[in-house]
């Protein structure tokens, strides 16, 4: 049984709007519909627990039963090192995929954790940006790559660059959520209107079913008063999409990637660990996962081909 600390949860609503993203086409395809639940973990801006949100929430769902599938679309790969994989020895990434349209299943690592699988990225993928600009229906790439292995997981979590560029953009096209991590310092709020008008060009022209999953605030720091600040105005911007749990700036939480490890494996009683079995307890909540997944429900498909072994440190 998962047994996770559960936080208040919320329904959705509307954002406001800036200006200045990137241009985005018309999509000319039907977008295939998807078994799994997929999420994509967005901001333009670096450093606010993006990507420690992404693994540690991987983690604990896959500890909870579900079917998980990483993608890294960051060319820094710092979710591919978090989980102690080994970048030297993969054989394919994130960048064959969406440039040489390699099928995803080919990409897929192990991980050494039940039910989590890993589409690893490198800083080759830094080129896609520039290799897909003459490329049709580009914005498309990854939403058909993972229709292909949507039946074979429970959840796909995206881990998006700090930019709202075409990777970004193809997060978000294959997504059915945005999450977005934000950190309790003041200019961690700029951009964020940015970044919401972004998500409304890609509902409107490419993807009509993504919605804003919610708000985290991330490195809350109790001992000043801007942290409270900064909570404070998120939630006037989104009134009802901030979680209810508060992820606090933890040195623990900085060490874990270190190790290749997730906070609930590196120091599972330390607060950042507990935030966090707060914050998947709500996303449990809030996307409306089955409380007890079986893997039969997928037709007892494993994530990838039993052939495939782990790549870690």
């Amino acid at each position: 049984m998962c047994l996770l600390r559960r936080g208040a949860s919320g329904a959705t609503g509307d954002g406001e709007q800036a200006l200045g993203v990137p241009s985005i086409t018309r999509a000319t395809t039907r977008a295939v519909t998807p078994t799994a639940s997929t999420i994509a973990l967005a901001n333009q801006k670096g450093g606010v627990g993006k990507t420690t949100t992404a693994v540690n929430a991987a983690v604990l769902l896959a500890r909870c039963g579900y079917r998980v599938l990483l993608v890294d679309v960051d060319p820094q790969g710092n979710a591919t090192s978090s989980l102690g994989v080994a970048k030297a020895a993969l054989l394919h990434t994130t960048y064959d995929v969406l440039v040489d349209e390699l099928p995803i299943g080919q990409a897929v690592t192990v991980t050494d954790r039940r039910n989590l699988d890993l589409v690893a990225s490198t800083p080759t993928l830094a080129g896609a940006e520039v290799e897909l600009v003459e490329a049709p229906e580009r914005e498309h790439r990854l939403a058909r790559a993972l229709a292909a292995v949507a039946d074979r997981y429970h959840v796909i979590l995206i881990d998006c660059p700090p930019s709202l560029g075409l990777l970004t953009v193809n997060a978000l096209t294959a997504a059915r959520y945005v999450l977005i991590p934000i950190q309790c310092e003041f200019l961690a709020l700029e951009g964020v209107g940015q970044l919401v008008t972004t998500i409304d060009l890609v509902k409107q022209r490419l993807n009509p079913p993504l919605d804003v999953i919610g708000v985290l605030m991330t490195m809350f720091d109790a001992r000043t008063r801007l942290s409270t600040h900064v909570v404070e105005e998120v939630r006037r911007f989104f009134p009802h999409r901030i979680f209810g749990t508060v992820v606090p700036r933890s040195i623990r939480l900085a060490e874990a990637p270190s190790f290749g490890q997730a906070i609930i494996e590196y120091d599972g009683g330390s607060r950042g660990a507990r935030a966090y079995e707060a914050f998947v307890g709500e996303l449990i909540e809030r996307v409306g996962f089955d409380p007890s997944p079986d893997a039969s429900a997928l037709g007892g498909r494993p994530g990838i081909p039993s052939d495939r072994v782990a790549v870690t440190k």
